[in-house]
């Protein structure tokens, strides 16, 4: 019992410490880039490895199915195609497989919400990359100290240092969950 405590403890007290009026206008402020992308006609594109990849597709489910209420639904994918990842990991390395999607399907004033617990995988950072050649904005969502992708995006949200990862995707699914209702009430 007391270890079950503990976790609940421990994510309580993380979610307090991100709490901040700075982290909320982060939040807000990559709200308003993507409202601004789909209300465009643009597109969400999201990306992240294991659990960052399984909240990218949740993220992008959400908008393209249902979050809270009947609506259109909105663009947004995850880059999670099983065939794609294989294909690429095979012919080009696993390092390229978000940025070749990215490539492919990106376009000038489309968003790119790039998922990474640490900041530094190879394959997000490539994505990123391609994002801004593309002149895609990029919303970054990392934890630990930010890593290589604090730089690079244009709103980065860090949750707060964890010793473990599962902190930080439990930060990450509340701001995502916190960017879906801001997008809906701002788009729908």
């Amino acid at each position: 019992m007391d270890f079950i405590r503990k976790q609940f403890s421990e994510a309580q007290s993380v979610l307090a410490e991100f709490s901040t009026e700075e982290n909320f206008e982060l939040i807000n402020k990559a709200g308003s880039v993507m409202s601004h992308a789909l209300k465009n006609g643009n597109k969400i594109i999201s990306c992240g490895n294991g659990g960052s990849m399984s909240d990218a597709m949740h993220f992008a489910e959400e908008l393209s199915g249902r979050y809270r209420g009947d609506r259109k639904p909105l663009a947004a994918i995850a880059i999670s195609d099983s065939g794609h990842l294989t294909c690429v990991g095979n012919d080009y390395g696993y390092d390229q497989i978000f940025s070749r999607f990215v490539d492919g399907l990106g376009k000038e004033g489309d968003v790119l919400l790039a998922i990474s617990t640490s900041g530094n995988s190879a394959n997000v950072i490539n994505a990123i990359t391609s994002a801004k050649n593309a002149g895609i904005k990029v919303i970054g969502l990392t934890g630990k100290d930010g890593g290589k992708i604090a730089s690079l995006c244009d709103v980065e949200i860090r949750a707060p240092h964890s010793e473990f990862a599962d902190r930080v995707q439990e930060i990450h699914i509340k701001v995502i969950h916190s960017l879906i209702g801001y997008i809906e009430s701002q788009v729908c």
